[in-house]
């Protein structure tokens, strides 16, 4: 039995996140999966590094499935790009020791999010960034990244209802860059919990924007409190750029 790491782009747009949902054909797993089972000749699944919700982007998802087809990976290659839609990209295929698993061995991961901070939105940035005209403070908003930036339990940034698993994490880079009108912040962690990034872009774009003090974010690692943090900013500025192993 062959096993073969992917490596995935796609637009989130149209699609109700990465993970499949019974029968919908609106998921990017289940399209994958449609296409893999037409190359197989058999019932294909994969496994993917973790879930992005609808509306999110990648440019570097990893997932990987099992198979004892003998098509080479270049036929592979050339298959799925033929026939999954244009919105989604193979970008390699590799086969992999057995042992690999997407999730599982997963160290880390790197995310983008885009902020149009302009007094009036843009037409062709609509499903790649979140419109917040808001005056920021830089300043303020670098320094709140240093607070979060580090080992801490992220429960209070997180839509994570109560769990036995851990809640800790480490942030290695947090930091934002302007372009124009654009802002990008990336993020770099070991691992994020569920609407983690976006709970925190929102925090910071309040610290920012002066309705919330930079200390709230002591507040909120101490009281492991969802409603202390800030807003969950939408899911369309959010990249998942590369998973490290």
């Amino acid at each position: 039995m062959r096993n073969i790491k992917l490596t995935i782009e796609y637009d989130g747009t149209r699609y109700s996140g990465w993970q499949r949902l019974g029968d919908s054909d609106k998921t990017i797993q289940g399209k994958i999966e449609n296409i893999l089972t037409q190359m197989t000749g058999t019932k294909t699944e994969i496994i993917g590094s973790g879930r992005t919700d609808a509306g999110t982007h990648a440019r570097g998802q990893i997932a990987n499935f099992k198979t004892s087809a003998a098509t080479s990976l270049p036929e592979m290659l050339e298959f799925l790009n033929r026939y999954l839609p244009r919105d989604i990209v193979i970008k390699k295929v590799e086969e992999v020791p057995e042992r690999f698993h997407a999730r599982y061995n997963a160290t880390g991961k790197k995310y983008s999010y885009y902020i149009w901070n302009a007094g009036v939105p843009s037409a062709f940035e609509r499903n790649y960034s979140f419109h917040y005209s808001d005056e920021l403070d830089f300043e303020l908003m670098n320094a709140a990244c240093l607070k979060l930036i580090g080992t801490h339990d992220f429960i209070g940034f997180s839509s994570l209802k109560k769990t036995k698993k851990s809640t800790t994490r480490t942030i290695d880079e947090l930091s934002i860059q302007k372009e124009g009108d654009m802002l990008h912040f990336t993020f770099v962690g070991n691992g994020f919990l569920y609407k983690m990034v976006r709970i925190i872009m929102g925090t910071l774009l309040e610290i920012g924007s002066g309705t919330m003090d930079i200390e709230t974010i002591d507040e909120i690692f101490e009281r492991k409190v969802r409603s202390d943090a800030g807003m969950t900013v939408p899911s369309q500025g959010l990249f998942l750029d590369e998973v490290y192993y």
